[in-house]
């Protein structure tokens, strides 16, 4: 969800207003997904990489996420969305650690949609975070080397026992992953929109889905075994 401090800028406004109307934009994206029927909507919210900014939209960012949560996980359980987060909790204050664990809670009977915020998250941790646990059960001699699969490898990612992504949107006119979901976005159709997240709305989210339904998904085939 990219160009939060951009649109503000623009606007001759401080970049934490941004992050306010964007989180506007992820409540309203989350409400078309669901009604939609997307199974399982990751919003990329908060990088390993972010704790560089100043440190003032930093505790602006923490402060938004926690406001949001608690705002939001009842409305997500009354509109069967579960809510997961996923990243390195560790590195975020005690106070915030608890209300993520809180809003799961809340919405942890849900059997709709599934919402993933990707908080301090980092595809570069996912993968070795994977390979800590892997390595753990070879050196417990619970696991042989040559055991190891794609399939167990996907286990022990933070998004184990979910599909892999079918479509990636960035929004911010920037053409990259960013250290997204690394492993899982290997075979995932990728849409880049030139609008910033704050300015992102439904015409464009319908773009995107409407390019991923032209696209041919052939994953190592050829057409004609796709149309057999």
């Amino acid at each position: 969800m990219d160009g939060n401090g951009r649109w503000a800028k623009a606007r001759y406004l401080p970049r934490t207003a941004g992050h306010h109307q964007g989180v506007k934009v992820a409540r309203k994206v989350v409400e078309i997904c669901a009604r939609e029927g997307v199974e399982v909507l990751t919003l990329f919210a908060f990088s390993s990489e972010n704790w560089k900014r100043p440190q003032g939209e930093v505790s602006t960012l923490m402060e938004l996420f926690i406001s949001a949560l608690r705002r939001e996980a009842k409305d997500l359980a009354k509109n069967n969305v579960r809510l997961q987060v996923i990243g390195d909790r560790s590195g975020f204050p005690e106070k915030l650690q608890d209300e993520m664990s809180t809003a799961e809670k809340i919405t942890a009977d849900s059997t709709g949609m599934r919402l993933l915020i990707a908080a301090n998250y980092g595809g570069r941790w996912d993968l070795i975070q994977a390979m800590q646990q892997l390595g753990q059960r070879i050196q417990n001699g619970e696991l042989a080397v040559e055991d190891i699969t794609e399939t167990m490898i996907g286990s022990v990612l933070s998004t184990a026992n979910l599909p892999e992504p079918d479509l990636f949107i960035r929004t911010g006119g920037e053409h990259r992953i960013s250290n997204f979901l690394l492993w899982q976005l290997a075979y995932t159709e990728l849409f880049f929109t030139e609008k910033f997240w704050p300015e992102f709305d439904e015409d464009e989210l319908q773009k995107a889905f409407q390019v991923y339904q032209q696209r041919e998904r052939r994953f190592g085939m050829i057409s004609e075994q796709i149309n057999a």
